[in-house]
């Protein structure tokens, strides 16, 4: 039995598992290479100390706040496409007009996109350049906590015209199963239709995601469409 630094004064437990050393704590283990997972929905204390034992970005400097551009334009960039980066990409019509548009807003910086039963971020978590937070998603039987990083918060809202947006993206940070970034974002265009948008781009960081990479993505495609879902529910329910 030993003590691992920066640890409350439980013990942690060694052991290897086909070659994979897993450390356990309460009810938090971690396999080597970073990955934090937890038998039960993850505190928020439990939470901070993936958030602090996580790190710097696991993703390539010149890569972020790639996300801040459209889909088109990263598609016709190879820069990503190169390096190994696949994209994942939902847009969905979620209402109409300013108070809609305004509600979304308030939605996303209230993280109500990932108010659901498997997966969901602490709500009180500020949505501002810099500011670190965790994304708690339930597989199978263990949580897993995955540390990410807000690197850009943009809102555009020209006087004269009735089209504005409210997006950020957050970067993937040492610890978390993918290396990328992934932009959140509510617009209200042209025609004052309020639109609810995810991008991103990602590629395995750890031997698990490598192997089940086409499981991974699945995942993703899911999450797009039960965070769309979350969001429309969210502002159907502020209707009534």
């Amino acid at each position: 039995m030993q003590k691992e630094k920066g640890l409350s004064a439980h013990p942690t437990l060694s052991l290897t598992v086909s070659s994979l050393q897993i450390q356990t704590q309460r009810n938090i283990f971690r396999l080597k290479g970073m990955v934090f997972l937890s038998w039960v929905r993850p505190s928020p204390e439990e939470q901070k100390a993936c958030i602090g034992r996580s790190g710097s970005f696991n993703y390539e400097a010149k890569f972020r706040g790639a996300t801040a551009k459209s889909l088109s334009s990263l598609q016709e960039d190879k820069g990503l496409s190169n390096n190994g980066f696949l994209f994942n990409h939902a847009r969905v019509l979620v209402g109409s007009g300013v108070d809609t548009y305004e509600k979304g807003k308030r939605a996303l910086q209230d993280w109500r996109h990932f108010g659901l039963n498997w997966a969901f971020v602490d709500p009180k978590t500020p949505v501002q350049n810099g500011v670190k937070f965790c994304v708690c998603v339930k597989e199978f039987l263990p949580w897993v906590m995955m540390p990410l990083q807000v690197v850009y918060v943009n809102e555009n809202r020209p006087s004269k015209q009735s089209m504005a947006s409210f997006r950020f993206g957050g970067g993937t940070l040492q610890g978390h199963l993918l290396a990328g970034e992934e932009r959140f974002s509510i617009e209200l265009d042209e025609n004052n239709q309020v639109w609810y948008e995810i991008l991103s781009f990602s590629k395995p960081a750890h031997p698990l995601s490598f192997i089940g990479y086409p499981y991974v993505m699945l995942r993703q495609k899911y999450f797009a469409h039960q965070s769309s879902n979350a969001i429309m529910k969210h502002l159907n329910a502020l209707k009534s």
